[in-house]
C-alpha cells in the first residue's frame, strides 16, 4: 500500500476499533473489513480526504442503496460496483452530524454565563444544537433524576444524560436572545431533504436517534436560527457584529475542531476567544486550547469554558462526568 491508502487504513481501523462498538455493530464489521481490503481502499483514496471519513462513506453508501444487512464483504462488493457514485457524492457532502442531545453536555457550561445570551455556533449544520432552551433534559444518577423543562412545559425533545462523579452544580437554562450558526455548507431545518440527509448520518442499531433529531428540526423550522456560508474563523468576527449588543456573545464549537488540519484549529480557537466566551466539546488530545489540560483522563470528550476543563462527556452527550473544583458561578 502507498502513504495514502496506509492512512485510510488506519484511520478505518481505529473506528472500528474504538469507536464503532457498542454503537454500530454493522458499521464495525464495514469498516474493519475496509481497512483489510487493498481494493476498497484504493476507492476510498479517490475521495478527497475531508471527505472520507468513516461514518460520512457509510452514510452516502446507504443512501445510495446499500442494505444494512450487506455483510462486509458484500459491502464492498457493493462499493466496488459503486465506485464512481459513491466517490462523486461524498466529495458534495460533509459530515454533518446535528445531534440536539450535545445540548445535555453544552448546558452546564452555558448556564456558567450571564444572560442573556447570542448563541453562534461553529459548524451548526442545521442548527438543532442552538436551542437548549427550547429542549428538556433529564440527568440521571441512579435511580434519581434532575428533570429541567422549558418555561412553558416539557419540549417535544427530551434529552437524557447520565451523570456520573463528582456531583454537578445545577445547571439552568439560558435567556438566548439571538442565535446564529456558521456552516461550509448550512441545512435548512425545514427543508425534507436536510431531515432525510441528517437521519441517514444515524447510525445502525443506534435507537431513538432519528426522532430526536426530527423533532429538534420542527423546533429550528418553526423559528429560524440565522445560518451564514462561510468559514468559522473568517466570518466569526461579522457574523458576531450583528448580534445584539446588550447580550453576552458564546461562540460554541462542539465537535468540529476535528475536521480542521492543527493549524486552522487553533485559528478558529484564537477567533472565537476575540469575539466573546468560547465553549467546546473534544478529544482532550485535539488542540492546546486548554488553560490547564489534564493528565490523566477518564474518558470521552472534554467540555470547557473559555478552555477552562468542567467535565468529561460522551462526544454525543450521553453522559457526563464533573470535573473536581470545576464549579464557578454565572459571570
Amino acid at each position: 500500500m502507498d502513504a495514502d491508502t496506509t492512512t485510510i487504513a488506519e484511520r478505518y481501523a481505529r473506528f472500528a476499533r474504538d469507536e464503532a462498538p457498542g454503537r454500530s455493530e454493522v458499521y464495525a464489521q464495514w469498516a474493519a473489513g475496509v481497512a483489510a481490503d487493498p481494493e476498497a481502499l484504493r476507492v476510498l483514496a479517490r475521495i478527497p480526504a475531508p471527505h472520507r471519513q468513516p461514518p460520512l462513506v457509510f452514510a452516502v453508501t446507504r443512501m445510495l442503496g446499500a442494505a444494512d444487512e450487506l455483510t462486509s464483504a458484500q459491502w464492498r462488493g457493493w462499493l466496488r460496483a459503486h465506485a464512481d457514485a459513491v466517490v462523486a457524492e461524498c466529495e458534495a457532502r460533509s459530515l454533518q452530524t446535528n445531534e440536539p442531545l450535545r445540548c445535555a453536555a453544552l448546558l452546564p457550561a452555558l448556564s456558567r454565563v450571564a444572560g442573556p445570551i447570542a448563541l453562534l455556533e461553529i459548524g451548526a449544520s442545521a442548527g438543532l444544537c442552538l436551542y437548549p432552551d427550547r429542549y428538556s433534559y433529564r440527568y440521571r444518577t441512579g435511580a434519581t433524576t434532575r428533570a429541567l423543562d422549558p418555561a412553558d412545559g416539557p419540549s417535544p425533545v427530551v434529552l437524557d444524560c447520565d451523570l456520573r462523579g463528582e456531583r454537578m452544580p445545577p445547571p439552568a437554562l439560558p435567556d438566548i436572545v439571538w442565535r446564529a450558526g456558521i456552516d461550509l455548507a448550512p441545512l435548512d431545518p425545514a427543508a425534507p431533504t436536510t431531515a432525510a440527509w441528517l437521519t441517514g448520518l444515524v447510525w445502525p442499531g443506534e435507537t431513538g436517534r432519528a426522532d430526536r433529531m426530527r423533532a429538534a428540526l420542527g423546533i429550528a423550522a418553526a423559528d429560524p436560527p440565522l445560518l451564514v456560508a462561510g468559514d468559522g474563523a473568517a466570518t466569526i468576527a461579522e457574523v458576531a457584529a450583528s448580534a445584539p449588543a446588550e447580550a453576552t456573545l458564546v461562540v460554541q464549537t462542539p465537535g468540529v475542531l476535528a475536521h480542521l488540519p492543527w493549524a486552522a484549529r487553533h485559528d478558529l480557537i484564537a477567533a472565537a476567544r476575540a469575539a466573546g466566551r468560547w465553549i467546546t466539546l473534544d478529544a482532550p488530545t485535539l488542540h492546546t486550547g486548554w488553560t490547564d489540560p489534564p493528565d490523566a483522563w477518564p474518558g470521552g470528550f472534554a467540555l470547557a469554558l473559555d478552555g477552562e476543563i468542567l467535565a468529561a462527556a460522551d462526544p454525543l452527550g450521553g453522559w457526563l462526568e464533573w470535573r473536581a473544583g470545576a464549579a464557578a458561578p454565572r459571570g
